[in-house]
């Protein structure tokens, strides 16, 4: 880990009460939702961190707590690293404050969050739909969600194949 990014896991441990997972040589803070826009104002601000490479989400399972976590990914250009934030929400209807404000990319990774997984962001400006159909019911990427088992339909007919044997020798 860089000296840099030891000063900044130090800092946000001390400031935010965070926990700490590193992997890998990747490097992840655990928060608190209280503390999110704080940590994500002060990340850009005060650390360095000045592009919001992702966000995403983790359903664990319906009867695990936490069972969701929000996963952001932070990148500095001026110190080349990378680090990621991690938030766990409880419940069957979570919900985060929306980091938009702090970095306007979050937009649509937080209406592809909420779409999938049904996870609200507070004081975001359109939380609608993003990948499914507007009158779609539930959210896919949950793991209670219903399979539906429908066939896959295939339009290639295999049969024909057979018959013309393209490759055989005559």
């Amino acid at each position: 880990m860089s000296e840099h990014l030891e000063k900044v896991v130090q800092d946000f441990q001390e400031r935010f009460n965070a926990g700490l997972h590193c992997y890998a040589g990747e490097t992840t803070l655990i928060l608190s939702r209280e503390h999110l826009l704080e940590a994500v104002q002060s990340l850009r601000d005060e650390c360095g961190f000045d592009v919001l490479i992702d966000a995403t989400a983790v359903d664990y399972w319906p009867e695990q707590t936490p069972r969701f976590h929000v996963v952001y990914q932070f990148y500095s250009m001026a110190h080349n690293l990378l680090l990621r934030l991690r938030v766990p929400l409880d419940g069957n209807a979570p919900h985060v404050d929306t980091i938009e404000g702090i970095f306007p990319n979050a937009n649509w990774k937080e209406r592809e969050i909420w779409d999938m997984f049904g996870i609200t962001f507070d004081g975001h400006s359109d939380m609608r739909r993003i990948l499914m159909p507007y009158d779609w019911v539930g959210h896919p990427l949950r793991k209670d969600y219903p399979l539906g088992y429908e066939e896959p339909q295939f339009s290639f007919n295999y049969e024909e194949i057979d018959r013309r044997k393209p490759y055989a020798k005559e």
